[in-house]
């Protein structure tokens, strides 16, 4: 049913029960994709909806807003994604003051089993919940046996003999090594979004660019890459790509502008996805705009002759 909703407390959404699968769920790896398949699995066969339950902001960001942690992906692109994956309905709970006040028993009573009427909850390993993360797997399947569901977790996803998570996803990208954060995402790493309005001094420079918005999170990665776009034609587009702060033309917020070879049309609007394939550069200030160009066509050229040779891959939004 592709439904959302954002406050942990309400009236019942799921009457006849529901199986409920919780996690942070940024970037949908592997690990995150194991763990909604065991909880669709079981929807199915207890004939209730499969519900998905994660926070926004994350907790990370909330208690460290100064340091926030580099997201892969925005809240939107995750609701997409989990949907894509089985589930009925998405919970992005807002995670504020009271929910983050709320103690682990309060949470079980008044979410899982009040509002969502959970028979079974699943989640991954390690998983803690609740005021001061005093809750547990241990908790979940005490009050479970108490409120008429059960509580079960996942086993570890490995990969090359380490588990897979986001932390390791984020450091591969911020080496440029895409082919690995392909592997623990199982699909190639792409950043979603609609077409926005810039400056268009790209277009002044000979370079326009295709403009995608962060929603104010902060980028795993930043710099210069050869790209392809999704949903500009029946395959994926070449364009090389800046995602930064744009410190020649006294940018701020981190912006994903892509140059697509050769187009010729208005993307205003469009709704597109960003694959990235390779690393060129840092990102750079240069001392006048004569010099940014003259870097943007070595980038180009560079852009080019990678994707040449490396034809795209499917990628996900």
């Amino acid at each position: 049913m592709n439904r959302l909703f954002r406050d942990p407390l309400g009236a019942p959404l799921c009457p006849d029960g529901s199986v409920v699968c919780i996690g942070a769920f940024d970037g949908l790896h592997l690990g995150h994709r194991a763990l909604v398949d065991r909880a669709v699995a079981r929807a199915r066969a207890l004939g209730v909806p499969a519900l998905a339950l994660t926070f926004e902001p994350l907790p990370r960001e909330f208690f460290a807003p100064a340091a926030r942690p580099p997201r892969l992906m925005l809240p939107r692109a995750k609701a997409e994604g989990l949907w894509a994956l089985g589930c009925d309905a998405v919970g992005l709970l807002r995670f504020d003051a009271a929910l983050a006040a709320m103690p682990a028993a309060a949470f079980v009573h008044g979410v899982l089993a009040a509002r969502l009427r959970a028979r079974e909850v699943w989640v991954g390993p390690e998983f803690r919940f609740g005021r001061g993360r005093a809750g547990d797997l241990a908790l979940l399947q005490a009050l479970g046996a108490e409120l008429g569901f059960g509580a079960h977790a996942i086993a570890p996803v490995e990969l090359d003999g380490a588990r897979v998570s986001s932390t390791r996803i984020r450091a591969a990208l911020a080496d440029g090594a895409f082919a690995q954060a392909a592997r623990l995402l199982g699909r190639p790493y792409a950043i979603a979004g609609r077409v926005v309005r810039g400056r268009q001094l790209g277009r002044d420079l000979g370079y326009p660019t295709a403009n995608l918005r962060f929603g104010g999170k902060q980028p795993a990665l930043r710099g210069i890459y050869a790209t392809w776009v999704h949903g500009v034609g029946t395959t994926p587009w070449p364009a090389v790509a800046s995602f930064g702060t744009r410190p020649t033309v006294d940018g701020v917020e981190p912006l994903l502008e892509a140059h697509l070879f050769d187009f010729d049309g208005d993307l205003y609007g469009r709704r597109i996805a960003v694959e990235f394939v390779a690393r060129l550069r840092d990102e750079q200030k240069f001392p006048d705009l004569p010099a940014l160009v003259a870097q943007m066509d070595r980038d180009a050229a560079q852009a080019r002759a990678l994707l040449a040779a490396a034809p795209p891959r499917r990628a996900s939004a």
